[in-house]
């Protein structure tokens, strides 16, 4: 092991749960009023995105997160953009953020914190992604790409 890839996979481990590891469930309130749960989507593919609308990075890759969930939605794919409604100054920028980017998919209110804490986040954006099962199987602390995108996405759709 490389001391690169030493640091990245504690990197990983720090910032989330452990790839293999099962998902943390929880329940939050959707911008639209609604609430979803994780574990409701148990049978698919869940891609989950922590951001906030003060970070840059967050508005950087919501484009490329947006594309993937529109070429794989028909496979069942999810897509899950948890905001920390905590860290923000008020829910008018949530709603901004979210038209101006015209994201497709549910956009969740981490209102209180619990789930950033529940996945141990250091910092945003965090995606991961979660198999049919439940199953974390790749957490990618960070900007990510859309490189990483696609290996997220190898990891937890259906074979071809």
């Amino acid at each position: 092991m490389t001391p690169l890839t030493a640091l990245t996979t504690v990197v990983i481990v720090l910032s989330s749960q452990a790839p293999g590891s099962a998902a943390p469930d929880f329940t939050l309130k959707t911008l639209a009023g609604d609430s979803a749960t994780l574990s409701h989507f148990q049978g698919r593919p869940v891609f989950v995105n922590f951001w906030a609308t003060w970070c840059k990075p967050c508005r950087a890759e919501m484009e490329e997160i947006a594309s993937a969930y529109r070429a794989h939605v028909n496979e069942g794919l999810q897509v899950f953009a948890i905001d920390l409604t905590d860290q923000e100054r008020k829910l008018n920028d949530v709603r901004k953020f979210v038209d101006e980017l015209q994201m497709p998919f549910p956009v969740l209110l981490d209102e209180k914190g619990r789930v950033r804490k529940r996945y141990a986040l250091r910092g945003v954006p965090t995606s991961v992604f979660i198999d049919a099962r439940g199953v974390v199987r790749l957490v990618n602390p960070g900007p990510i790409t859309s490189e990483t995108i696609q290996r997220g996405l190898a990891e937890i759709l259906p074979a071809r």
